[in-house]
């Protein structure tokens, strides 16, 4: 596979035996390649500057530079470079500070090989990557105690919201459904009207949220 069809990562953690696994988790996988490692927040910002990865799998608890400073510290110099946080921690206050500050998606540590691979992949297209406990958390504290309507999806719906909570494209949710791309975007409209938000993200985190997506 050429060099320009490879998703290139930069991996962040203060944790050598959990940069080498993931390391050796990609370098073993087709269509990624790892330009290099750094140990904490500070070291991310320089090596992403030097190396200008597509992808950061960012840890956030690190001592010498968090993770969310460091995004921060991306979001302001607007790199190129998509911040997917990898993590132990599901909590408030870890997740919705890395949100805010441009993460564009977040993982937990415990999350399944393939499901890895799918998330770096979407983030590597802008796309927003959620796990179901993360996304349950961010949309209760961001919404608050408000509660948009109960009008049920249709079961088309349905179909169009679970392929976009595993990072699927409108493209490929049509190829996968044999609709056109403009109908998939009719479906996200509806639903996001129904659920009560405006992009894809909210609707997987109210979607998760509201026992929808499960």
């Amino acid at each position: 596979m050429s060099d320009e069809l490879l998703i290139s990562l930069l991996i962040v953690d203060d944790h050598p035996v959990v940069r080498d696994g993931l390391r050796g988790m990609f370098e073993s996988a087709p269509g990624f390649r790892v330009l290099g490692e750094a140990a904490n927040g500070v070291e991310a910002v320089e090596r992403a500057a030097a190396l200008d990865p597509d992808v950061i799998l960012m840890d956030l608890r690190m001592p010498a530079g968090g993770g969310v400073d460091a995004i921060r510290e991306l979001t302001r110099r607007a790199a190129r470079a998509k911040v997917l946080v990898l993590t132990t921690y599901d909590t408030d206050s870890d997740t919705l500070p890395a949100i805010e500050a441009g993460a564009t998606g977040y993982l937990l540590k415990d999350a399944p090989r393939d499901e890895l691979f799918t998330a770096v992949r979407a983030a590597a297209e802008g796309r927003t990557v959620l796990s179901p406990a993360v996304a349950s958390r961010l949309v209760s504290a961001v919404r608050g105690p408000q509660t948009p309507g109960n009008e049920p999806l249709s079961a088309r719906e349905r179909e169009v919201l679970a392929l976009v909570a595993k990072g699927t494209s409108n493209r490929e949710i049509a190829r996968e459904l044999f609709i056109s791309e403009a109908t998939v975007k009719t479906h996200l409209t509806h639903l996001y009207g129904k659920l009560g938000v405006k992009d894809r993200a909210a609707a997987v985190a109210t979607a998760y949220d509201r026992g929808i997506l499960g």
